[in-house]
């Protein structure tokens, strides 16, 4: 058997490579945090305009988004359409189910004075900064809001 050597000194580079990682990497930390870049938190405004909404699937595929208080149509989203507001709703949805909830309980929906927008699930206590996925995404939903209902069609639940 061959001779194992009991120390092997780590190279100098190595060690001033790693150092200076540590040290990019908490200035890196630094100016993130003190910039604001990189964090996607929740909103720091007050709320402005807020509805509940109840998400209902129809037969047909299509998905019934009204006003929890009055029951109002506020937009009917097709089969194939409205992919992130689908989504975002469905996922909302099927969180509650595994965790054993109801789905009768309305999600909220609030824009804050800042401009940001939030889905809020009070039954989980799961909430979504809807900027976080881009100003285009986050339209989708800023439309449901008050002063964008729909004339009731009577579509039958």
């Amino acid at each position: 058997m061959g001779d194992v050597s009991e120390s092997s000194p780590v190279p100098a580079f190595a060690l001033i490579g790693a150092g200076a990682l540590v040290g990019f990497t908490m200035l890196a930390v630094t100016i993130g945090r003190s910039e604001g870049i990189g964090i996607s938190g929740g909103p720091n405004g007050s709320p402005v305009a807020s509805v509940s909404l109840n998400v209902l699937d129809r037969d047909d595929g299509s998905i019934r988004v009204e006003d929890a208080a009055t029951q109002r149509l506020i937009e009917t989203i097709a089969p194939g359409e409205g992919g992130f507001l689908r989504a975002t709703l469905r996922s909302f949805g099927q969180a509650r189910l595994r965790a054993g909830q109801t789905p009768a309980e309305p999600f909220r929906l609030t824009r804050y004075d800042d401009g940001s927008l939030a889905l809020i699930d009070e039954t989980s206590g799961r909430k979504v900064n809807l900027e976080a996925f881009g100003p285009t995404n986050a339209l989708a939903f800023g439309k449901l809001l008050p002063g964008n209902l729909l004339p009731d069609t009577s579509i039958p639940r």
